[in-house]
């Protein structure tokens, strides 16, 4: 059973930071594509970033750039998102998800999904 589990999100004061972990089970990551994806309140979901099977490359929405970064341990399974400086429009719900592929950008490429993790930036 291909299982993505997030973890990290919690409440930040604006300028903070936090790092989501993305574990992976039932699968190894290797041969994947993953993405961080975010749920605003009342908006619609946006890819925040992708890495490439190979972690060689990434890709990063225009809102997060030289804030967030995203990196990958395959030997424990795991991707990470880093975000700095955030702000109170990083608030959401965030997911990760995985895709057989190189680097993938599109949320309906992928096929497996984690449950989310709740991100507060807030004063």
């Amino acid at each position: 059973h291909l299982q993505l589990v997030e973890s990290g999100g919690r409440l930040v004061q604006p300028g903070g930071s936090l790092r989501l972990s993305c574990a992976a089970s039932g699968f190894t990551l290797d041969y994947y594509a993953i993405g961080w994806f975010l749920q605003p309140p009342w908006k619609e979901r946006e890819g925040v970033s992708f890495i490439s099977s190979s972690g060689g490359s990434t890709k990063y929405a225009d809102s997060v750039k030289g804030r967030f970064t995203i990196s990958r341990d395959n030997a424990k399974n795991t991707v990470y998102l880093q975000m700095n400086s955030l702000k109170p429009e990083d608030t959401g719900v965030y997911y990760c998800a995985a895709t057989r592929g190189w680097l993938v950008l599109s949320d309906r490429s992928y096929s497996t999904w984690g449950q989310g993790t709740q991100v507060t930036v807030s004063s």
